[in-house]
């Protein structure tokens, strides 16, 4: 039996992402980035210089989210990935504090594991399950669940399989069971207290069962590095 702490990436479908639930009465990332893009968009286009006019106010959410944005561009990043961190930021911030890591850390395993939320796990009826760090429904979990294909590896084979995996009403309670999970297990004490380190996070869930591909480490570490603008 593969036990809740040993989450598996899954298989999912490739439709467009149901907008995640950030912080904040459970609505979504997109419908927050959508209340203040314009906004934060005019703020990055015509934000004040030496030579350009003092930059237009912004509502605290619209900072929020622009301070989000921003931080996640690079080169590297697309529109869709920016607007992903900028959404999750606020719940992985409060599960960064519990686990002692960088909140970039969290927003990283985050994007790993949902495809940057362009693959979500999905209820069979298509909603979101915001289950974006693919736990699956065992161990005693008494949640919501949802059935999807994944793939592990078994003796350096990839073998699909389907699984049942917990399903969440908003993101910020997935965030905060993530939490729970790596601090209820000690397999992965490892991967706590890590501060901004990639590598030592990364290898601590590698270490722990989070997944069964033997690159996952590298493929967290590279992810995490790209969302933290190659700073380590």
């Amino acid at each position: 039996m593969i036990r809740p702490d040993l989450a598996i990436r899954p298989t999912a479908p490739t439709a467009a992402t149901t907008p995640l639930a950030a912080a904040g009465g459970g609505r979504g990332f997109g419908a927050l980035y959508g209340d203040v893009r314009g906004e934060v968009e005019d703020f990055i286009a015509n934000g004040s210089g030496p030579s350009m006019p003092a930059a237009p106010m912004l509502t605290l959410e619209g900072q929020r989210v622009r301070d989000a944005v921003t931080a996640a561009a690079s080169p590297s990043f697309s529109g869709d990935q920016a607007a992903f961190v900028a959404g999750v930021t606020p719940a992985a911030e409060e599960a960064a504090r519990q686990l002692g890591v960088a909140p970039e850390l969290v927003v990283a395993h985050a994007a790993l594991e949902s495809g940057w939320g362009r693959k979500p796990l999905l209820q069979a009826d298509g909603s979101t399950t915001h289950n974006v760090f693919g736990i699956k429904a065992t161990g005693g979990w008494t949640g919501d669940v949802a059935a999807a294909r994944t793939t592990e590896v078994e003796d350096g084979v990839a073998v699909p399989r389907t699984e049942r995996f917990r399903s969440y009403p908003d993101a910020t309670a997935a965030f905060r069971d993530y939490a729970q999970v790596l601090l209820d297990n000690p397999r992965y004490r490892g991967a706590l207290n890590t501060g901004s380190d990639a590598r030592a996070f990364a290898e601590g869930l590698a270490r722990g069962g989070y997944a069964t591909d033997p690159a996952y480490a590298d493929k967290l570490t590279g992810v995490a590095r790209s969302v933290m603008g190659g700073k380590r």
